[in-house]
């Protein structure tokens, strides 16, 4: 098991693996680094194998894909992500490692959105994103998640080996937060600096695709960890919409005695019946979350004794 592995997830970065591999080297000497090449077309493995990298691979693509394969091959005591892209300063590396072998933290954040990033980002739309995803989870999930889409954080042996990885691209990061808010673990937030990407270095994020992703994203994740709030919404909004059609209705029977609309009348009832089914959807989901989150405490207890057991 190493102390520290530094995991870099890698497509098309020729022009910035070396720099960063050997910053991150000498940040934290004792560290293994291991870049995973995702299908790169230019040179990128052979340039981080050069750098003193361990260089493996992932053939599916996307960003996603290459975290679930290099969480299920590396075990660690703290692991740090960045990206190939010579945005993070590996300088910062050391302090986000303490906050998980010192503080125990769970995940650590490397907070750009507090320090540099609207001044080095020449994509506006992508500061507008940035800002738009973290309001709305921290205000669907009432948590203190700084910077939700930065792709430099830390994290322990336990979240890394129970975190089930589903997104396959870059919705991967919105993904990671909701979870570690979900499952009540320690969240810490870091400030960084953030410097835009090298003359030459292309982002493979598309702002608007991507974007829809990630706020799709958000909206399933609500859904499976929230799912009394997200129905309960559902049922009330039904509900209004029904009431707002029946009243007119109910108005003339009680001034006449007579039902004029019966067609009114039968769709407010099913629309009623469809706000009843997706309150009680809500409950039973609610329900079956609850025992998911008990079955995640009792699975926590198991790695803990596979974590210590493989540090002897």
């Amino acid at each position: 098991m190493d102390e520290i592995a530094v995991l870099i997830p890698c497509y098309n970065e020729s022009k910035t693996i070396e720099k960063v591999v050997k910053d991150f080297r000498a940040a934290l000497p004792n560290a293994a680094i291991y870049v995973y090449d995702n299908n790169s077309k230019d040179g990128t493995d052979e340039i981080a194998k050069k750098a003193g990298a361990v260089v493996r691979y992932e053939f599916q693509q996307g960003k996603g894909n290459v975290i679930r394969r290099m969480f299920r091959e590396i075990d660690a005591k703290c692991y740090i992500m960045t990206d190939g892209d010579d945005t993070y300063p590996a300088e910062e590396a050391p302090k986000l490692c303490e906050a998980v072998l010192e503080r125990n933290a769970d995940m650590v954040v490397g907070d750009r959105l507090s320090s540099s990033y609207f001044e080095e980002n020449k994509r506006p739309f992508h500061n507008f994103g940035n800002s738009l995803v973290r309001g709305a989870i921290n205000s669907m999930f009432k948590s203190d998640i700084r910077d939700i889409m930065t792709g430099y954080r830390a994290f322990s042996y336990q979240f890394v080996k129970s975190f089930p990885v589903l997104s396959k691209g870059f919705e991967i990061e919105t993904e990671m937060s909701i979870h570690a808010i979900d499952k009540n673990m320690r969240v810490e937030n870091v400030i960084i600096q953030y410097r835009d990407r090298p003359e030459g270095s292309v982002s493979k994020l598309n702002t608007y695709s991507d974007g829809i992703k990630v706020l799709l994203t958000i909206m399933k994740l609500y859904k499976n960890y929230k799912p009394m709030r997200f129905f309960a919404w559902i049922a009330a909004i039904l509900t209004v919409i029904s009431t707002a059609f029946l009243a007119p209705v109910l108005g003339e029977y009680f001034s006449t005695g007579y039902v004029e609309r019966f067609p009114t009348l039968i769709v407010c009832c099913f629309v009623y019946l469809a706000a009843m089914q997706a309150f009680f959807a809500g409950l039973t989901l609610s329900t079956i979350n609850q025992k998911n989150k008990q079955d995640y405490e009792m699975n926590l207890i198991y790695l803990d004794t596979e974590y210590k057991s493989k540090q002897k």
